[in-house]
């Protein structure tokens, strides 16, 4: 199980570090490898958020986020996305933009530190919309039970998570952005770039979530004809209408993960310049790092990992909350990379903890008969 679904992984793995070895020698091999566990270490709690909404997907949708999904990943996220931030914010060429990632990496690394509070404030508050929907929504399991009960209660109020976002957004405009940091040490006023880059993410977390719920819910409800479907279909010769559907929903469901992705991206691309200014290594180590993830992916998916260990997904949608908002706090402070991924892995760690305690409780009150009773049982934190 374990090398059919990370074989593909290994296999890139080995390909990075010997192309990193060819292109630089040993110094690019550490580089290349050191990114690698940047990228696993930050992006594991999207790992886990991805296989809540992988399971809904059948094989060729999983497999087509192993595919397509890593090509826009690696290349478009890793590769072209840092090359499109520095063209668009320094107002340069693309062909320029590659001309200075390849031969003027210091030039190319300043312009992209300029660009950072577009793209934290873009990325912060499309990840805060998904914690905040995410605590705001009434569930039959609950982790932290003194937060998530009185929240859940809140989350009856229409749109109170489009509100709060846009409050966070204009306080962090008003504050970080006006003192955000330049390079060389300068400040500079950056209060409507901030602005305008969240209500982007805002809009494309609205628009994109917006979409793929919408299918999901059509999804859902042709589910219960979806046997009486498929015999009249094979009767008639018509496979179409539930197909279809099903096409769509996944499809939209497929570049919901994309975007969400994108978002988790934002603190390793940025983060990568901190131990290199050479894109080519930069490609190759968070490329692989981006392999490892999709495959963790879809490992969660086929364990089955997600029912067994109930609070994993409440430990990831709380890393997602810590990360928008230490995205919005990188606007004018640096936060080192280390603690943007040591919240997220302790955050989940704690959730696996709780899960297991869970699961041992449950385990006892049945006798041991393994009952499949999903009715929460209070965690004790």
């Amino acid at each position: 199980m374990v090398l059919k679904t990370f074989g593909w992984s290994f296999a890139i793995t080995a390909l990075g570090l010997i192309a990193a070895v060819l292109y630089g020698g040993w110094e690019a091999f550490g580089i290349v490898a050191i990114l690698c566990v940047l990228e696993i270490s930050l992006s594991f709690d999207n790992a886990v958020v991805n296989a809540g909404i992988l399971q809904k997907m059948n094989a060729f949708w999983q497999k087509i986020f192993l595919t397509v999904g890593v090509l826009i990943a690696v290349f478009g996220m890793r590769l072209v996305f840092p090359v499109v931030i520095v063209a668009v914010s320094a107002k340069i060429g693309p062909i320029e933009a590659v001309n200075l990632a390849l031969n003027d990496a210091d030039r190319y690394q300043e312009l992209v530190t300029d660009a950072h509070p577009s793209i934290a404030a873009f990325g912060g508050m499309f990840l805060l919309m998904i914690f905040l929907d995410f605590i705001f929504e009434e569930r039959d399991i609950q982790w932290l039970r003194w937060i998530e009960r009185p929240l859940a209660k809140l989350g009856k109020v229409d749109m109170l998570s489009v509100c709060i976002a846009l409050v966070v957004l204009l306080v962090s405009a008003m504050t970080f952005a006006t003192h955000a940091h330049q390079h060389g040490g300068t400040h500079v006023d950056k209060a409507q770039t901030v602005l305008i880059s969240g209500i982007a993410g805002l809009i494309t977390y609205l628009v994109v979530g917006g979409l793929s719920g919408y299918f999901e819910n059509k999804l859902e409800e042709e589910e219960e004809r979806e046997h009486e479907a498929e015999e009249e279909a094979k009767r008639s010769g018509k496979k179409v209408t539930v197909i279809q559907l099903a096409g769509k929903a996944a499809f939209f469901m497929f570049l919901y993960l994309e975007v969400l992705d994108a978002s988790f991206s934002f603190d390793g691309v940025i983060g990568a310049f901190a131990i290199t200014n050479d894109i080519v290594l930069m490609a190759l180590g968070l490329g692989v790092g981006a392999m490892y993830v999709r495959s963790l992916t879809v490992y969660l998916v086929r364990q089955g990992t997600l029912d067994d260990y109930v609070y994993l997904e409440h430990g990831a949608h709380y890393a997602i909350g810590a990360l928008s908002v230490l995205l919005l706090v990188t606007i004018q402070y640096e936060i080192p990379e280390v603690i943007t991924g040591s919240i997220g892995v302790l955050l989940i760690a704690w959730s696996f903890w709780s899960s297991v305690r869970r699961n041992k409780r449950l385990a006892a009150a049945e006798g041991g008969s393994g009952s499949d009773d999903k009715t929460e049982v209070p965690s004790g934190v």
